[in-house]
């Protein structure tokens, strides 16, 4: 076999792993367990220290490193940076804890039972300390990413890894002899000023692309990877690692990379389909049992770091119950996110093996506490995992909320592609409805060429949407006018949002609101919204709402606000409500009660009347003004709104505009 093994030929060896990670997650599934054990097993299997089929060559060791990267990357790109803000006191308490235990316990362990000198006990438990997000997709794909405890686990990742890798940096200098009386300080001030420019640098670099220079997907996600393995990259020179300079590029470009959004859809996918399964094979190639006929050296060192890992981060995950006041399964995640060895663990191996204060026993144990914990999380995470999703469906459940269809209305292809951008962000994924892009052509002699120029429009919109992993269904009608098609489409398809745009030109009162917008605010039983925008929607910074008086006591009040607050969470931004004084404490009433939460602020203002100068001093191109309102007649229906957004828009060209229009009732819930 030594004739055909381990393979060779480039061609041969993708299509191998292309067929791994193709087989590995469905046969686990078979199994009931998480997919990644699969891609584990693989590698132990087929890797240099097993059967020989692979060879972990340079190939697997740069894919497996852009894996692990990309895993710290896409983990804080989902943080919810709102619950982040309001439990980061749990995530520095959590980090603490999970660094301060294993390092404790483990220089015990390593002083007084495996008889190692104080500098290599201390480095020995640094590599308990620190660990890897390697079970975070599982939690993504479960749909737990803004669970406070997964956000606690995640944030508390990156004090706990920074924390160990200094305590690296420290006992190499001191052996190396590079420690004097500068040293601390000059590491301080690297890392403060290396944080300071990927924190405030990049999103201002990323804005001006975004604005200025991106204009299709392919830019924009060449883009994300140049700058955030740039930010890995130079992680070195401020004497930290590359999973510290990639969690925080992830940090940084997080408000301008909504969830749901074409380019996030792109970047999970590229890490599913190659970058992660390429780390899982690589660190299930590490395996090689025969180390363990050395003698009991081996034998003892492997269970002590094994035993001394996995007892310390379970009870520091156990902290969390009674400090934290997470429930079992959520203790049993935050364990299962923190157990799993592999970056700075690597790291800090490596480091003490060179410097000479670990020998080839220390580097064995590394390797059969990294294997072991890779296969032993998955199976932790998935499990109370999905008790987790079952208690949160549970509580869905108690408040259910209609479906939701959008509707948009596409004139020409270059103004309906930002109100599919629109659409998207304001889609929630979880009711797994389609974003029905409408045109409709105006009946007469040429309307059978006008359905087939409209038909070739829409076509050319749906893969706007597919690139988002949004279902997409093109619709086209035929009807006496523009007006009339949208809303016999929008009864025929129960599409209970409908979003429209704006014309760049017009006159007078048709500015903004033309007669077409007349005739579709005669159905009352949806949520209108008219939108110009001129921005890119991901480098607004605020949404800022202007809510006139009553508006509160109108029946489609929570529809609407319900949708201003997931669009905010997809922009990762905080919402700015503009209310009269008299209302705001109704106002606040009713928007504590939505269920899921939103995070806003209130600014009172004395009359309706004043709206205009306050809204004058918050008009920028960075900020997304919405003007909520009522069909005429309605309870909080006020003619001032329909000249408003008009004058604001004088005072500021660039400004991105929604005008919501209430529902003024509420169609079955039952209907298909």
């Amino acid at each position: 076999m030594n004739d055909f093994f381990p393979i060779t030929n480039p061609v041969v060896v993708f299509a191998l792993v292309a067929v791994i990670i193709l087989l590995a997650p469905i046969v686990m599934g078979r199994m009931r367990m998480p997919g990644m054990i699969g891609l584990l097993l693989a590698g132990a299997i087929l890797g240099p220290n097993a059967l020989g089929v692979l060879e972990r060559d340079q190939s697997f060791v740069l894919f497996g490193t852009v894996g692990l990267l990309y895993i710290m990357f896409t983990a804080a790109l989902e943080i919810d940076l709102a619950i982040l803000k309001r439990y980061s006191v749990h995530s520095v308490v959590f980090g603490l804890v999970t660094f301060a235990i294993p390092q404790g316990l483990g220089m015990l362990v390593a002083y007084y039972v495996l008889g190692f000198a104080w500098p290599a006990a201390i480095l020995l438990a640094s590599m308990f300390a620190s660990h890897t997000l390697l079970t975070y997709p599982i939690v993504s794909r479960l749909g737990l990413t803004r669970n406070q405890a997964v956000t606690t686990a995640v944030g508390g990742t990156i004090v706990t890894d920074t924390l160990a890798l200094l305590v690296l940096a420290v006992i190499a200098g001191m052996t190396r002899g590079e420690v004097d009386e500068s040293f601390a300080w000059q590491l301080g001030l690297s890392l403060t000023l290396y944080v300071a420019a990927i924190l405030i640098g990049l999103p201002l670099l990323a804005r001006w692309f975004f604005r200025r220079v991106a204009r299709d997907g392919v830019a924009e996600f060449v883009f994300v990877l140049a700058t955030v393995f740039g930010c890995a990259a130079l992680s070195h020179v401020a004497g930290s690692e590359p999973i510290v300079g990639a969690f925080l590029g992830g940090l940084a470009l997080n408000r301008l990379i909504p969830h749901n959004s074409t380019l996030m859809n792109r970047i999970q996918f590229t890490g599913d389909a190659l970058f992660i399964p390429f780390f899982l094979l690589s660190v299930g190639m590490l395996l090689d049992l025969s180390v363990f006929a050395g003698g009991a050296r081996a034998w003892l060192v492997a269970i002590c770091m094994l035993a001394t890992v996995l007892v310390a981060k379970w009870l520091a995950a156990e902290t969390t119950r009674p400090l934290l006041g997470y429930s079992l399964d959520q203790a049993r995640v935050v364990f299962g996110l923190s157990v799993p060895q592999a970056a700075a663990t690597l790291a800090a191996t490596i480091v003490g093996f060179e410097i000479g204060l670990f020998d080839d026993t220390v580097v064995n144990g590394a390797i059969v506490m990294i294997l072991v914990t890779c296969f032993w999380a998955p199976i932790v995470v998935d499990r109370h995992g999905r008790n987790l999703v079952q208690a949160e469906a549970g509580l869905a459940a108690e408040a259910p909320v209609a479906k939701q269809r959008i509707l948009v209305a596409c004139s020409t292809e270059s103004s309906a592609r930002p109100l599919i951008d629109l659409a998207i962000l304001m889609r929630d994924p979880a009711q797994a409805q389609p974003v029905y892009a409408l045109n409709v052509v105006e009946d007469g002699d040429d309307a059978v060429r006008g359905v087939a120029a409209a038909e070739r429009m829409l076509d050319a919109l749906v893969p706007q949407l597919s690139a988002a992993g949004v279902p997409a269904q093109p619709v086209t009608r035929i009807d006496l006018n523009t007006a009339a098609g949208i809303l016999r489409a929008r009864r025929e398809l129960h599409a209970r949002k409908v979003i429209v745009g704006w014309r760049k030109r017009s006159i007078g009162t048709e500015f903004f609101f033309g007669s077409m917008v007349e005739q579709l605010l005669q159905d009352g039983q949806y949520l209108l919204i008219a939108s110009r925008l001129r921005e890119p929607l991901n480098t607004c910074k605020r949404i800022v709402i202007a809510l006139p008086p009553h508006v509160e006591n109108e029946d489609g009040f929570i529809d609407g606000m319900r949708t201003l607050g997931h669009l905010a969470r997809q922009l990762g931004v905080g919402m700015l409500i503009l209310c009269e004084t008299a209302h705001e404490a109704g106002v606040q009433r009713r928007l504590k009660a939505l269920r899921p939460a939103i995070e806003f602020k209130l600014q009172p203002i004395a009359a309706w009347s004043g709206v205009l100068r306050a809204l004058s001093e918050l008009a920028r191109k960075d900020q997304l003004m919405v003007f909520v309102g009522v069909r005429p007649g309605g309870y909080a229906w006020r003619t001032s709104l329909g000249t408003l957004p008009e004058r604001v828009s004088r005072l500021s060209p660039d400004l991105n505009m929604l005008v919501f229009y209430l529902p003024e009732m509420n169609e079955p819930d039952d209907l298909a």
